[in-house]
């Protein structure tokens, strides 16, 4: 084993594309984060899962958030989220009118979910940055699928269930080492931790891409917790959206492009920042937890 880091943020996030919830420790489960993507919005009109990747229909999506009425437990039923949208209006999921709130502030008819469909899609908007999407798409709409469906069309065995709201592995992470190259690299640029949406962010030593050589190893995490390191992490528009305090800026997808495209596979070569985990095995991760790598 060799010590990478320690555990520096953790997070959840209770509604798929809202403000997640900054964690002090986080019950990790072989699904991943009790709780993450624990809900969604599905497009009625479209059948389609609401992603702030949709940028152009749901361009406030990231400045709404959700917190948990009461914390999750292993072997219980998910509980009710608070949502607070972004003008200030608020609501609970389990309200007998939520979904009609939520489709006059969207302005789009919207239903609260806890179940994707099992055929998940989303509508991806790809913005113009060369080199960002391998199928070429700039300044365009498409279908994408997600989760387990994504592993149905590609002819593989899926890490997630079907009806789970990850998108593509059960927990990300991301290290402090690669946030200080991208800053390095892009001095004009925010690399903020929010616009990356990460579960487990690790504080490292080297000013690198460190993360990027951890394919195949596994991570222990504190006591108990070990993540399998099965993919690097490929960027969208969403580390480009505004939200909060965090401006609108392109450069973050361009400075990934130019510093950190990784072939994945057959399927192309992709922006990438941090990486995708299984769990091998479950437990409790605190904020300070020492990360060995084997």
């Amino acid at each position: 084993m060799t010590m990478v880091g320690t555990v520096e943020s953790l997070w959840r996030f209770p509604v798929k594309s809202m403000r997640g919830e900054q964690l002090q420790e986080a019950t990790i489960s072989e699904s991943g984060v009790l709780g993450d993507r624990a809900y969604a919005l599905i497009d009625t009109d479209t059948g389609r899962v609401v992603s702030a990747k949709s940028a152009r229909l749901f361009p406030d999506i990231l400045n709404c958030g959700a917190k948990f009425v009461e914390q999750p437990r292993n072997g219980d039923d998910i509980p009710p989220v608070h949502i607070s949208l972004s003008d200030g209006a608020a609501l609970r999921s389990d309200a007998p009118d939520v979904d009609r709130a939520l489709s006059a502030h969207f302005k789009r008819n919207v239903a609260l979910r806890r179940t994707a469909p099992e055929d998940f899609t989303i509508d991806q908007y790809h913005p113009d940055v060369e080199g960002a999407d391998p199928g070429g798409n700039r300044d365009t709409v498409v279908q994408q699928k997600l989760g387990s469906a994504l592993f149905a069309s590609l002819a593989m065995k899926s890490p997630l269930p079907v009806g789970s709201f990850l998108d593509v592995f059960p927990v990300s992470v991301l290290t402090s080492s690669t946030l200080a190259r991208l800053a390095r690299q892009a001095p004009r640029s925010r690399f903020d931790v929010r616009r990356f949406r990460m579960n487990v962010i690790l504080k490292t030593e080297p000013d690198a891409f460190v993360e990027n050589d951890w394919i195949g190893h596994t991570l222990e995490l504190g006591e108990t917790t070990r993540l399998s390191v099965a993919l690097h992490d490929p960027r969208c528009v969403m580390v480009t959206l505004a939200r909060d305090n965090l401006p609108k800026d392109t450069d973050v997808l361009r400075t990934l492009v130019r510093d950190n495209r990784i072939q994945l596979g057959d399927l192309g070569a992709f922006p990438c920042a941090g990486v995708y985990a299984v769990v091998a095995a479950s437990g409790t991760i605190r904020i300070g937890d020492k990360v060995a790598l084997n």
